[in-house]
């Protein structure tokens, strides 16, 4: 049966001749490729005895070149209440145009010569956070460079209770190691002093390490020492003492109900070097943020990790725009500040006028919380207002969300479907109606 049904496939040059009318549309060589793919594929389901769907060669080859025209990265309706949705590209971004064709990435106007990428960025963040600072693309990239320049064969001192594991499954000791930096484990998992990072230091300690435990809280029978006498300890020994903040809060946000360290007071309290991201309570886009003493930050970017790592112009782009908007105190212009600090009263309006559009659907306003997300401000949500609509299948109704144009992400709570116009841009509310009626009507 196997061998009938091998030999019964068309040849190669059967079906391009039957899509003959794709190839004003598509390169020719694309669509053979694309012909012996879909045949290779059938040959390998025949013979592991799997039913074939019945679906022509000629239309499955027609549908797979129709994917490689619609982009796979794509607008989505965010109605999680997550502000800093991993999964979501983190932080939305500020309006910015994009800078098409050539532009002075690394090119010093003024002098008529090569310039510095990161001097678009340079003054922005000096200004903001009392120090001068370079970016590379992430986080982890930032405390990788840190400790390969300022550590590697040497030994850091780090608390065992702040050995923590970020996102996708990335270990801070994991990343030690590959810096070729030495982990030198103190105190307890629940309380480290002082004088157990005292008397780690010996004449091979090159760091002190203080991790902000930003993606989780522990609680009852802790202790750690406060930066203040962390530092008073690396002056006393001469070695610097290097803290990442992960969440990388610029603006105070203790207003809004965020308690985040500000990166300006770890700067203030003398740390020597600070690390953060650009993607979380900075709202930019993703990029690891090294600021501090002038002469480390001046080592950092000697090393040559530093070009490997670094920022490509939209990211810069995208970057100066955030740091700008930041300095100028332009904080509707920031999304993820703005959708921080909406007021009850406001998201509550919102959901009252939105829910009155959903003609013929059964919705009300409920009092319920969003969170910041993204690793940051665990066990603090913020209190918000939300939409509860209900269906005769919600699990349906929710897949039908994520294929409607643009793609609609909600929540299921106690069988319902939960939006929350925190994370949504107002621009955006009319096509989320739409898409809600769609979705969810009778």
């Amino acid at each position: 049966m196997d061998k009938e049904q091998l030999r019964e496939l068309p040849a190669v040059d059967q079906v391009v001749s039957g899509l003959s009318h794709l190839e004003g549309r598509f390169p020719r060589g694309l669509i053979v490729d694309e012909v012996r793919r879909a045949l290779q594929a059938m040959r390998d389901e025949i013979r592991a005895g799997v039913a074939l769907s019945g679906e022509s060669v000629a239309a499955s080859v027609e549908r797979n070149l129709a994917r490689f025209e619609t982009p796979s990265l794509r607008r989505v309706i965010n109605a999680t209440g997550v502000v800093l949705h991993t999964n979501l590209g983190r932080a939305p971004l500020a309006r910015f145009e994009p800078l098409l064709g050539y532009s002075n990435l690394e090119y010093d106007l003024a002098q008529g010569s090569r310039g510095k990428r990161d001097v678009h960025t340079a003054e922005l963040l000096e200004r903001l956070v009392g120090a001068p600072g370079i970016a590379v693309n992430n986080n982890a990239a930032a405390i990788y460079l840190a400790l390969n320049e300022l550590a590697s064969g040497f030994e850091v001192v780090v608390s065992r209770g702040e050995l923590i594991e970020i996102g996708d499954g990335f270990r801070i000791p994991e990343i030690m190691q590959r810096s070729g930096a030495i982990l030198r484990e103190v105190g307890t998992t629940n309380r480290t002093r002082i004088e157990d990072y005292r008397d780690a230091i010996n004449e091979r300690t090159r760091l002190l390490l203080r991790v902000h435990p930003s993606n989780f809280r522990m609680e009852g029978f802790t202790a750690r020492p406060e930066l203040r006498e962390l530092v008073a300890l690396g002056q006393e020994r001469s070695v610097p003492v290097y803290e990442d903040l992960g969440s990388g809060c610029v603006a105070d946000l203790r207003a809004f109900g965020v308690d985040e360290p500000l990166v300006s007071e770890s700067i203030r309290a003398g740390a020597s070097l600070v690390s953060f991201s650009g993607d979380k309570l900075l709202g930019g886009p993703q990029a690891g943020i090294l600021a501090g003493d002038r002469r480390l930050v001046a080592r950092l970017r000697r090393n040559p990790m530093f070009r490997a790592l670094r920022l490509d112009k939209l990211i810069y782009q995208a970057l100066e725009t955030t740091l700008r908007n930041l300095l100028l105190e332009r904080w509707d212009q920031i999304p993820a500040l703005r959708m921080i600090s909406f007021s009850l009263d406001e998201l509550r309006a919102r959901a009252l006028s939105f829910a009155a559009r959903l003609d013929g659907i059964s919705a009300r306003v409920v009092e319920g919380s969003s969170v910041i997300g993204g690793g940051a401000t665990p066990e603090q949500p913020l209190r918000s207002w939300l939409i509860a609509v209900e269906s005769a299948d919600v699990v349906d109704a929710e897949r039908r969300l994520r294929f409607s144009d643009p793609p609609v992400i909600a929540r299921i709570e106690r069988n319902q479907l939960l939006f929350d116009l925190r994370t949504v841009f107002p621009a955006e509310e009319e096509e989320l109606a739409r898409a809600i009626r769609g979705a969810c009507a009778p």
